[in-house]
């Protein structure tokens, strides 16, 4: 493909077949097709081919880095570019400056501007001929028969005018002027715009394929092979060997080679190059580890739980190449605007020539200026104002941990004007902690707390754990244990018998007002009394009340909806600076609440991450799922955002929205471009060879205007 209307082709052609719907990526060179199974790959590969091009399936688990054959196009797109840059530029000093215009020059500007047009301009003319053997034209037809056109009037006054005779001369006009058309020739504006149109081209496929450098990138931090352990002999194998109940060694320094749980040792892991966290996560027996994160300074034997395309980087990267897949509808726009674009500026360049013949202007003039239209006209910037923003604007969102599904998300977070946060595992760490040891009088916390731990220890209750986590590993031996459905436990630490559950009518004054605030609380007693309470809390995480914040910075509402009691709730909400509160709601009741503020007029954003919150997510007009949650809700979600941290929304939709604001502009300076510069090439205001170089550069400002998404923080 060579621009936006070949894919639009392709689109069509395979949207014939019964059953088929198929979206084509100009940048990314591929098509993701949705088909029956009474269709199979052949059936599309013909129809592909049917339109004048080739395809051939890609592999199921993600490729690393460039294809061969792209790499060989772009070398060889490179190679026509300097070769043919080298040939033109004596043509056109000599052709502009008629000092230096000696004997014979002009048949030696037709000597190298033979081999610029048709050796370098060959994947134009190669393009053209065959759509037009398939009855279509495309932007490569425009540059064809412009080029073409310019080379094969020169040819004409050359050989039959007067063009060709010894010491002829001519000067150089950047507007159209009154020449004998016999004496005039052209060589120097086929040569020139075959050169500023294969240094766009070769502008275009830099740039392809840096912007597609982050999910390279990406996909390269994956290990190439293993250390599996078979009994006690350690055994190298590449990772392709790898299968799912192996044990692997990991070293120091080392990635780890897949999705796994860590059976010994300990180390500190950095994950940046897949959740973009910058602080390195200690990870010891039991704990789950992700492929092509590295162990710094353990030595870790794992076993493998996921391989190939089921571990979480090759998840990244599949949704990721499906959101540079897809199309936005404002690019679809612009789809069909390419789409009949070229039959409408060869009929203006028609009529251009034919107007300023009418007119009495002289044949030369009138041929220049149809030139003109059909090298400026060439739209190739609208072809690649969507496909590249969201290359380098997708691929930059994973490098930071936001996985964009589609580019129809984009123009969704423009209209978010609510974002509702679930709270536990979102906006709190979905762990339990103490949060208070409030002692009876005359009692000492410590002690409170130290006997309490001890008890507790013996329990499985996320509660019991909290409070034996708190004390740490310096804990007091426990006899006589004993648990109490719905109560508590009980057990005898340090000669004294201890409880610790829920409390009695024989509650101290000082502490009732702790078991009446609406927290979890539990009373500690021994020998009958009670000497104290510990609270326990769903700690809100660090980075909460600024991610809440930015939020409301960035213009939303803020909304928590929690199945928690509204006490709770309230509190949570408090500290993070949230004023509305939904509490209270079983999960089944989620979805509705979303819809509720739907019917409220608002554009609602949800952000979670467990089961309960799936059907929320779908319903929400963006749904946010936390990386760290089930695969549920990520299934569910339109954005994912690995690193679990809050403060990855904002940052998720500013990114959406500069993406989304960039694809914007390009496409306004790209048909702004073509509105203002066709009348004027119609008008004879532009001479072609400076069409073609403002044609290029259109192509090469879209290309870096996107490339410009790099640098978002």
């Amino acid at each position: 493909m060579t621009c936006a209307s070949c894919a639009n082709r392709i689109e069509r052609k395979l949207g014939k077949i019964d059953g088929v719907t198929a979206t084509v990526n100009f940048a990314t060179e591929r098509a993701h097709v949705r088909y029956p199974s009474t269709v199979s790959t052949a059936d599309l590969v013909a129809a592909v081919q049917s339109a004048g091009y080739t395809a051939t399936p890609v592999p199921e688990e993600p490729e690393v880095g460039s294809t061969d054959s792209e790499a060989a196009r772009h070398d060889s797109l490179g190679l026509r570019l300097v070769v043919s840059a080298v040939a033109a530029l004596p043509v056109v000093v000599v052709s502009m400056v008629p000092a230096l215009q000696f004997d014979y020059w002009q048949w030696l500007a037709l000597a190298l501007t033979t081999l610029v047009v048709f050796w370098g301009g060959y994947p134009f003319h190669r393009a053209a001929l065959i759509n037009a053997r398939h009855g279509a034209s495309t932007m490569d037809t425009l540059v064809s028969i412009g080029t073409l056109a310019a080379y094969g009037w020169s040819v004409w006054a050359l050989v039959f005018g007067t063009a060709g005779q010894i010491g002829m001369t001519h000067e150089f006009t950047l507007m159209l002027g009154a020449h004998d058309p016999s004496g005039q020739i052209y060589l120097e504006t086929a040569a020139a715009v075959t050169v500023f149109l294969l240094a766009g081209r070769f502008a275009e496929s830099r740039a392809k394929r840096r912007a597609g450098s982050a999910l390279r990138a990406l996909l390269d931090v994956g290990a190439k092979d293993a250390t599996v352990l078979e009994g006690d002999v350690e055994r190298r194998v590449p990772l392709a060997a790898l299968r799912v109940g192996d044990r692997f060694v990991v070293r120091p320094g080392e990635k780890i080679a897949t999705d796994g749980v860590v059976l010994s040792g300990a180390a500190a892991v950095d994950t940046s190059a897949v959740t973009g966290e910058s602080v390195p996560v200690d990870v010891t027996a039991g704990d789950a580890v992700v492929g092509g994160t590295v162990d710094t300074d353990g030595h870790l034997v794992v076993r493998a739980e996921k391989v190939g395309a089921d571990t979480q980087l090759a998840h990244i990267a599949a949704l990721v190449t499906q959101a540079q897949n897809g199309k936005a509808a404002i690019a679809r726009l612009a789809d069909r605007v390419s789409a009949v674009f070229v039959p409408i500026v060869l009929v203006i360049a028609a009529l251009t020539l034919i107007g300023w013949l009418v007119t009495g202007h002289a044949s030369t003039e009138a041929f220049t200026a149809a030139v003109a239209v059909l090298i400026v006209a060439c739209p190739c910037a609208l072809g690649l104002a969507t496909p590249t923003a969201l290359l380098v604007g997708t691929g930059r969102g994973a490098q930071l941990g936001i996985l964009i599904r589609g580019p129809e998300v984009l123009e969704q977070t423009k209209r978010i004007d609510t974002v509702v946060l679930d709270k536990t595992g979102t906006v709190t760490t979905g762990t339990m902690t103490v949060d208070a040891v409030v002692p009876a009088a005359g009692e000492d916390a410590d002690r409170v707390l130290a006997l309490a731990a001890a008890v507790e220890h013996a329990s499985d209750h996320p509660v019991a754990r909290a409070i034996s986590a708190a004390r740490g590993t310096d804990l007091l031996p426990v006899t006589e244990f004993g648990s109490r459905a719905g109560v508590g436990v009980v057990g005898t630490v340090d000669g004294v018998r201890v409880s610790v559950g829920k409390p009695d009518d024989a509650v101290p004054a000082e502490l009732r007002e702790v078991f009446g605030a609406g927290r979890t609380a539990v009373a500690v007693a021994w020998d009958g009394v009670v000497r104290g309470a510990i609270t326990v809390a769903d700690s809100v995480k660090p980075s909460s009340a600024d991610a809440v914040a930015q939020i409301v910075a960035l213009g939303m509402t803020p909304v928590l909806l929690t199945g928690d009691r509204p006490e709770v709730a309230r509190d949570v909400a408090r500290q993070v600076g949230i004023d509305r509160v939904i509490a209270g709601v079983l999960p089944d009741e989620k979805a509705a609440h979303i819809a509720s503020l739907q019917r409220e007029g608002r554009a609602v954003a949800m952000v979670g991450d467990g089961v309960n919150d799936a059907a929320a997510l779908a319903t929400a007009d963006v749904g946010l799922a936390m990386g760290t949650g089930t695969d549920a809700a990520i299934e569910a979600s339109d954005l994912t955002l690995v690193r679990g941290d809050l403060l990855s929304v904002p940052q998720a939709i500013r990114l959406s929205r500069a993406t989304l604001g960039t694809i914007r502009a390009n496409l306004f300076w790209a048909f702004a471009y073509n509105v203002a510069a066709i009348p004027l090439a119609a008008l004879g205001l532009l001479n072609p060879m400076i069409a073609g170089a403002a044609m290029a550069a259109s192509s090469v400002f879209v290309v870096g205007n996107s490339l410009r998404l790099r640098r978002f923080r």
